[in-house]
């Protein structure tokens, strides 16, 4: 249910991306949600299609790219995603520890209809 207020954002700041346009209908908003955000992208899209009748974003495409979280090497510094159960770096063993990749939501994009 904590997707509805985002579905709510959303629709406003594409809203207010299309009110300075002429015609101010939204086409399509691109979405960056990571898989560790805690919010459901399928929850967040049927909330935005419910409630964005009868605004500029009524009708308009929600595309949404989803970013695995990703764990970054206290040994080697590199970047590996998490297996099930395992903190452990691929390369080379070291341990993993938690960035913010994949915690993300963001809007990344909004196109008008021109």
């Amino acid at each position: 249910m904590h997707e509805l207020p985002l579905a709510r954002q959303i629709i406003g700041i594409a809203s207010q991306a299309a009110a300075g346009r002429s015609g101010g209908r939204v086409k399509t908003i691109n979405l960056t949600v990571g898989d560790g955000s805690g919010y459901v992208a399928d929850c967040v899209k049927l909330y935005f299609d419910l409630i964005s009748e009868g605004t500029p974003c009524e009708g308009a495409e929600l595309k949404i790219e989803r970013v695995r979280p990703m764990l970054r090497c206290g040994a080697c510094g590199g970047l590996f995603e998490r297996r099930p159960f395992e903190f452990v770096c691929p390369d080379c063993g070291g341990e993993g520890e938690p960035t913010e990749i994949g915690r993300e939501f963001r809007v990344s994009s909004v196109e008008i209809q021109d």
